[in-house]
């Protein structure tokens, strides 16, 4: 998959695409919103777009990449006031992380945008490259989650899922072991603008661990989200 980083700022966009790298990426950089623009003209996969740019505002740049094209954006910023999230969405990008943030974050970030948008996964967790590999299976111990059919096995027996349940496990699945905040699934497996009760987040956890008969898949970090597990191990996927 190929990404184009649109940051005016080596000592921000050295360390990231070396670190976008490591997850398979490939990163072609921009310094300038100008020659952002013109890097669009090569088709990538998603624009990864910071809003302090030398010569041009980056919500700008945002407005003409969609006048012009579907992308992905996800906007990267410093900038972390609602009023320029809001303007940011408005405008047609895709998602909003602020600054500062980790690669695993915003590697989590690309994956739900890109499932949003394409209905598949962006970049699919690493596996055993010894072992026969089926394009977007994922296997975690006992579990495998099909994410090209969307269906769920558990000890090879399929696990009947609501199309939001499926949605909530494959989020999480994405990076086992790492806690997601409740409002990180809410904005990815939800929508950024859903208002309702998140009491909602805790139905469907209680729903997917009922179903996966073992509460221990799906643990709680208390006062901040849920991550992935997978019962007796360290939460790593199975090799």
């Amino acid at each position: 998959m190929r990404l184009l980083l649109i940051e005016d700022d080596d000592r921000i966009a050295g360390p990231l695409t070396e670190g976008l790298g490591r997850y398979g990426f490939t990163v072609d950089h921009a310094r300038s919103g100008a020659a952002g623009l013109a890097g669009t003209e090569g088709s990538p996969d998603l624009v990864l777009l910071d809003l302090g740019l030398p010569d041009m505002d980056g919500l700008d740049v945002c407005r003409s990449l969609r006048a012009r094209s579907a992308v992905p954006i996800i906007m990267i910023t410093a900038r972390g006031d609602e009023a320029d999230r809001i303007v940011g969405l408005e405008l047609g990008a895709d998602d909003y992380l602020a600054k500062p943030f980790g690669v695993r974050e915003l590697v989590a970030r690309i994956r739900a945008v890109t499932r949003r948008t394409s209905g598949t996964l962006a970049f699919p967790p690493p596996m055993n490259p010894a072992a026969p590999q089926t394009p977007g299976l994922q296997p975690l111990g006992a579990l495998e989650i099909n994410r090209r059919t969307r269906q769920v096995h558990l000890d090879k027996a399929e696990i009947p899922l609501t199309p939001r349940e499926f949605d909530l496990l494959a989020y999480l699945a994405e990076d086992p072991g790492t806690v997601h905040s409740r409002q990180q699934i809410m904005d990815t497996v939800w929508d950024p603008h859903f208002f309702g009760p998140t009491k909602t987040l805790d139905a469907h956890v209680a729903a997917l661990r009922r179903k996966l008969g073992d509460a221990a898949w799906i643990t709680t970090a208390r006062g901040v989200g849920f991550r992935l597990t997978v019962p007796g191990t360290d939460g790593e996927p199975a090799r």
